[in-house]
């Protein structure tokens, strides 16, 4: 049993080094220019570890997504209530966003890896599924939950890949500000006033 926990520590640390690697790596030089043997350099491991771990490339890199959604974007799912405001959270994933825009530039753009942007819709789709049913508001009645969450999800992605795609990119602030005015949609503007 003890030997399974080391064996399963080292696996983890091993994928990790790997999708810490490729995130760097990403930051210095254009996806399409870093090599299996540049991830394993990195890493420090050798090109027969990276393939005991991963298919190809593009499988890390989803891994790597997916972690880095998980430490930085996975606690909106949390949010049961209304809020005043963007959540820190929304601002934590953006500005992890903004600091590998590059890469999710390449990622969410029309020559972007089938399967990392399915991972990421699929992430962001999960997170949007599981705070829409927290919250149990009445918003969306009628609607099925489905349905919701991929509105929502096309929506984030979509606003943040223009803002990705602008020139100068404007701040993560108002990325946060465009994202959460879209989500929240023209409803609420529709304020009753006497």
């Amino acid at each position: 049993m003890a030997e399974s926990r080391i064996m399963d520590a080292r696996i983890a640390r091993t994928r990790a080094s790997l999708q810490d690697a490729l995130m760097e790596l990403a930051r210095e030089q254009p996806l399409d220019e870093i090599t299996v043997a540049d991830i394993a350099d990195r890493a420090g491991v050798n090109r027969s570890s990276f393939y005991q771990h991963y298919a190809d490339k593009d499988v890390l890199l989803a891994d790597a997504l997916d972690a880095a959604f998980e430490e930085t974007g996975a606690r909106l799912a949390m949010l049961t209530g209304p809020v005043s405001g963007p959540p820190d959270e929304m601002r934590i994933y953006l500005s992890h966003v903004e600091k590998h825009a590059a890469l999710y530039s390449r990622v969410l753009g029309d020559r972007g890896s089938a399967i990392v942007t399915a991972r990421v819709r699929d992430r962001i789709e999960q997170v949007a599924m599981e705070g829409i049913s927290r919250s149990a508001s009445p918003a969306y009645d009628g609607v099925p939950l489905e349905v919701v969450a991929a509105g929502v999800t096309g929506a984030a992605l979509g606003v943040v890949r223009a803002w990705l795609e602008r020139d100068p990119r404007p701040s993560v602030e108002t990325a946060v500000g465009w994202l959460w005015q879209v989500l929240l949609g023209p409803g609420s503007a529709w304020t009753k006033t006497d």
